[in-house]
Parts: C-alpha cells; structure tokens; sequence
C-alpha cells in the first residue's frame, strides 16, 4: 500500500475541513431554499457537490485519507441529499416520489447497518457506483432548481438535470444492492469458525 493510501487518525485535515464545511452548509441551504433565495441555493448547492469531488482528490493527493474522513464524507453526502431532496420536494421542484425512492434505499441500509452492528461489524466501503451515483444526485439537483426558472436555460438544464437524476437513483441503488449483498456475505460467515482476524470497520 502507498503512503498516501494510508488511513490514519488524524481529525484536523484538509479534506475532512472541507466535509465539516459542507456539513454547515446544510442548514444554510435549507434556509435559503425555505425563503425563496433560488440564486444563493444554486450557489451552496454547486458548490457542495465541487466539494464533494475535491476533498476525495485532495485526501488522496495529499496522504490525507482518514478514519473519521471515511466516515464525515459519505453522512455529509447523505445528509445534503436528504435535506436538498425535502427542500425541493416542498417547492415543487422535484416530485415526492423522488423523495421516497431515495428514501427508502437509505432505511433498507439503514437496517442493513444495524445488522452488522449487532455481529461487530463497521460501515462497508464506499463503493465507485455508490459514489457516482452521489455525484449524479449533486449535480442533479442544482440543474433541476435551475430548470425550475424556465426559459431556454431551464429547458436545458431540466433536461441534463433529469439525465444525471435517473442516473443518480440508478447508480445509487445498484451500489445499495452490492451493499446487501456484501453484508449478506459477512453476516452469513457467522457460523464459520473464527479466524481470529480483524473484522471490517472501513466506512
């Protein structure tokens, strides 16, 4: 393993700055959406997915990958989506039914999580789908407010926005079911004699 491959402990780094940043931009976002403040939620919502891409080039850039960063990037991602998804729905940007099938993949790993928890397990790791498929949820969004003013610029910006959210929601649940399915796999090694090896706690 390379150096900058390394996971480390460290709390203070430049990635996991960038997600605690992010992780206050939530409320910001979910302030300016609720009063009407398009162009500014535009603004937080493009910006939150550049950050969602630069702190994971940036850890690796810089060795900075870390335990507490595995674990701050994917809760922020999740957190923006949810309360973006809320958001919108509430203005009539996106349908509910958006809402309830993304959703109801984060309750399935929900309980999945709980499962391993309960045979000692950690958070799996972020697969690449799992990831795409948030970048597709992130852009998706800020293209779907801007479509949402109408115009030229709305119509395309509809059209893209809608292109990366069935992207989105496709990649997100296939990454959902490649996670059950490895839960599936440890949870089903129960019965096999211990090993004595170290059991998985990788977010």
């Amino acid at each position: 393993m390379a150096e900058r491959d390394v996971v480390s402990d460290r709390v203070w780094t430049v990635p996991n700055v960038i997600s605690f940043v992010r992780l206050l931009m939530v409320p910001v976002f979910a302030v300016l959406i609720a009063q009407g403040h398009d162009g500014w939620a535009l603004l937080v919502l493009a910006g939150s997915g550049a950050s969602d891409w630069l702190d994971g080039v940036l850890a690796r850039r810089l060795g900075q990958v870390s335990r507490l960063g595995q674990v701050l990037d994917p809760a922020a991602d999740r957190l923006f989506i949810l309360v973006t998804l809320l958001g919108l729905a509430a203005r009539d940007v996106v349908p509910w039914w958006l809402v309830v099938v993304l959703l109801a993949r984060e309750a399935m790993l929900l309980v999945m999580l709980m499962a391993l928890a309960r045979h000692g397990y950690g958070p799996l790791h972020v697969h690449l789908a799992g990831k795409a498929g948030t970048f597709a949820l992130l852009y998706a969004f800020p293209l779907l407010l801007l479509a949402h003013w109408g115009g030229l610029v709305g119509d395309l910006a509809s059209v893209l926005g809608w292109a990366f959210a069935w992207w989105g929601v496709a990649l997100y649940w296939f990454a959902g079911m490649l996670y059950v399915r490895q839960a599936w796999v440890l949870l089903a090694r129960q019965g096999d004699t211990d090993t004595g090896e170290p059991r998985p706690v990788a977010a």
